[in-house]
């Protein structure tokens, strides 16, 4: 059977991902990131979305992007924006997918996996630069340059199949899938029981791809 990585975040779009995965027939082996995040809520999301959309293994990378910050998921003296942002948001963490997919490639070259899946998305999105086409499409060439499998003609490719969707479309979808989103967490700002804010980037538009979508919101909410 085909294998690929998937990173998982434990939220909306990753889900989703995976599930489009397993449907195409890729044996998935789930990858999720401690980077010191702010919504630690994620990875506990995580091992359950993995349980429940039957990855085969799931791996949990502790890595600590605090110890740079600029990011207002790193850092706590910077607040999560309440309102739209202009320009690319504080909650923007630096270099973040280029690490997350080198890391998804050392996996992917040890288990012999030729796909990585990914949940990015250049639609209804925070303007993130790392979410772009164009990057994806640059770090497959380095990840066919710089591998030892790809040199001896085993290549992988980078898929985001969620990249050109609406967040509508990427909730139809899942839903289609049988995703059940009531064990996502997507909040920038989740407490630790995993209750969304309601008021972030990531919440207004989980929020509004739910009701575009016209699928019931399972989100649960604080207060």
């Amino acid at each position: 059977m085909k294998s690929a990585i998937v990173l998982l975040s434990g939220g909306l779009d990753s889900a989703t991902v995976l599930a489009m995965a397993r449907r195409d027939g890729w044996q998935c082996r789930a990858l999720s990131i401690d980077y010191g995040q702010r919504h630690r809520a994620e990875l506990d999301a995580a091992k359950r979305v993995a349980a429940a959309l039957g990855a085969v293994e799931h791996r949990l990378v502790a890595l600590d992007l605090t110890v740079f910050g600029g990011s207002a998921l790193t850092d706590r003296s910077i607040d999560v924006p309440s309102q739209a942002s202009t320009g690319i948001p504080v909650t923007y963490v630096p270099a973040r997918n280029t690490i997350f997919l080198a890391l998804a490639l050392a996996y992917a070259e040890v288990s012999g996996s030729q796909a990585i899946f990914i949940g990015v998305n250049a639609i209804d999105y925070s303007g993130y630069p790392d979410c772009r086409p164009e990057f994806l499409a640059a770090f497959a060439k380095v990840a066919n340059l710089g591998t030892k499998r790809a040199v001896e003609g085993e290549r992988v490719t980078i898929e985001a199949p969620i990249v050109g969707m609406t967040k509508a479309d990427i909730v139809r979808r899942g839903t289609g899938l049988g995703v059940d989103f009531s064990l996502t967490v997507s909040c920038y700002n989740s407490d630790a029981a995993g209750r969304a804010c309601g008021r972030c980037d990531a919440c207004r538009f989980r929020r509004q791809g739910f009701a575009e979508a016209g699928v019931a919101d399972p989100t649960r909410y604080q207060g």
